[in-house]
């Protein structure tokens, strides 16, 4: 079954992104975070298909977290998701390790859904979301190069 991490501190938009997905993968599990407070060893015990982090976060920023998450568990996807595309932050989630970076307003949750979908069905268990490397391949979102 698939699983999500979202680490957002606003409530309102973390409680409705866990809607949208859910709306459109019933089966996904949603973990939420408010912070960043033990999040590798959080993301450790749930292995997770992706985290979504926000960048501002009380405490350490989500740019600090990606850093940690990847280099504790390099295979755990993460997707910086933010309101702010600007391009030191985009920088500096590459050198952190970030999968993707994703801007809350220029994408769909159909494309999220996917993206969602995509990543799962790469990684081993007994009920894989379904998706594929096409799918992935057709969302509009900036992967980070490696």
């Amino acid at each position: 079954m698939p699983s999500v991490v979202i680490v957002e501190n606003n409530d309102f938009f973390r409680r409705s992104f866990k809607e949208i997905l859910k709306l459109y993968i019933p089966s996904l599990t949603v973990h939420e975070c408010v912070d960043g407070t033990d999040i590798v060893d959080k993301v450790r015990r749930i292995r997770p298909d992706v985290v979504f982090m926000d960048i501002q976060l009380v405490g350490k920023n989500g740019l600090e977290l990606t850093r940690e998450i990847k280099t504790a568990l390099p295979e755990v996807v993460v997707s910086i998701f933010t309101n702010y595309d600007i391009p030191e932050y985009r920088a500096k989630a590459t050198d952190c390790g970030a999968d993707y970076f994703l801007l809350k307003d220029s994408i769909s949750g159909a494309e999220i859904a996917a993206l969602v979908k995509c990543i799962a069905a790469r990684n081993p268990g007994p009920e894989p979301a379904g998706g594929g490397e096409e799918d992935l391949a057709r969302i509009q979102v900036n992967p980070t190069p490696h």
